[in-house]
């Protein structure tokens, strides 16, 4: 199945036109140091080789940060397929796209050192975007995935052959659209006004060096909504929205990331607990989660409210 990714060339995108230019995408997170060995076998397997290599460099970064990093370096090595589209922001808000044309390359000696080829096709502006997609691929990670935009991105870029397997494969869930459309509203609502909201109370967003890097954070089974971690920083929490998706479904992916925060991010003391955010109350995911711990249930609520103008 054909997938769509935003890559970003650089802090700022400064090496996007250079990128470009040669022909490739590229990240660098770990420098000169060649990843091949360690290739091939999945997510998992190379967390478990690069993290210690990563925190070994870096011995200051928290386990959050060596797996944010790790992360992110094993999707644009790997992760991505051949024949996948790829998004590159650059700085005149426009997004360079193109379909990844081959596996991993290592290109020591240069600013981007882990690349993968791509045809670069042309450019699209953000302002053409709709407001879900260019909030969407304005999320700061430096490599993530983009979710149920296939048919305004085959519009976008032209790319009939490219964008129909990515229309196939949510054609049958195009009766989910209008609420995943309302969530992913939701999710960078939540984000952008995170200290108004209960979690706020408790939780900050994930951030480092200031900047939030807890929206989308990639893990082995997919990136989680919201990561954020409590104010006195014993505890992590994984916020997942529904997304339309079946109760028992959305249950079991915040167990999984869970799971994946328990095993590979937590520091000694701290703990993992998980948030359910749905539109309406919900008897399976209650019931569920009554024999789970440490996963709580919320509903969301929106308000209309209409006022009088002064004439």
């Amino acid at each position: 199945m054909t997938t769509a990714w935003v890559v970003r060339q650089g802090r700022g995108a400064q090496f996007a036109n250079e990128m470009v230019q040669a022909g490739y995408l590229g990240v660098d997170f770990i420098g000169d140091y060649d990843i091949r060995p360690h290739l091939g076998a999945g997510a998992e397997v190379f967390r478990g080789a690069m993290n210690s290599v990563y925190q070994d460099m870096y011995p200051e970064k928290t386990r959050v940060s060596v797996g944010l990093a790790m992360g992110n370096l094993w999707a644009a090595s790997e992760g991505i397929a051949d024949g996948d589209l790829v998004l590159a922001p650059k700085p005149d808000r426009t997004y360079e796209y193109g379909i990844v044309t081959g596996g991993y390359e290592y290109h020591p000696g240069t600013d981007l050192p882990h690349r993968r080829p791509v045809d670069w096709k042309g450019s699209i502006n953000r302002d053409d975007m709709s407001p879900t997609l260019a909030s969407t691929a304005a999320v700061p990670m430096t490599v993530f995935q983009l979710e149920a935009h296939a048919a305004e991105l085959a519009s976008l870029t032209q790319l009939s052959e490219a964008a129909q397997p990515l229309v196939q494969a949510i054609s049958s869930e195009v009766q989910d659209q209008l609420a995943f459309q309302m969530e992913k509203q939701l999710e960078d609502f939540l984000v952008h006004n995170w200290a108004s909201t209960s979690l706020g109370r408790e939780y900050d967003i994930y951030s480092e060096d200031g900047q939030p890097v807890g929206q989308q954070y990639p893990s082995d089974t997919g990136p989680m909504d919201i990561l954020a971690i409590s104010k006195d920083r014993t505890r992590l929490l994984v916020v997942e929205l529904k997304r339309g998706r079946a109760s028992d479904a959305v249950v079991g992916q915040i167990q999984r990331y869970m799971g994946f925060v328990q095993e590979a991010l937590l520091e000694p003391g701290q703990s993992v607990e998980g948030v359910i955010i749905a539109q309406e109350d919900d008897l399976r995911i209650r019931r569920a989660l009554s024999m789970t711990r440490n996963i709580r249930f919320m509903k969301y609520r929106v308000e209309f409210h209409l006022e009088p103008v002064a004439g």
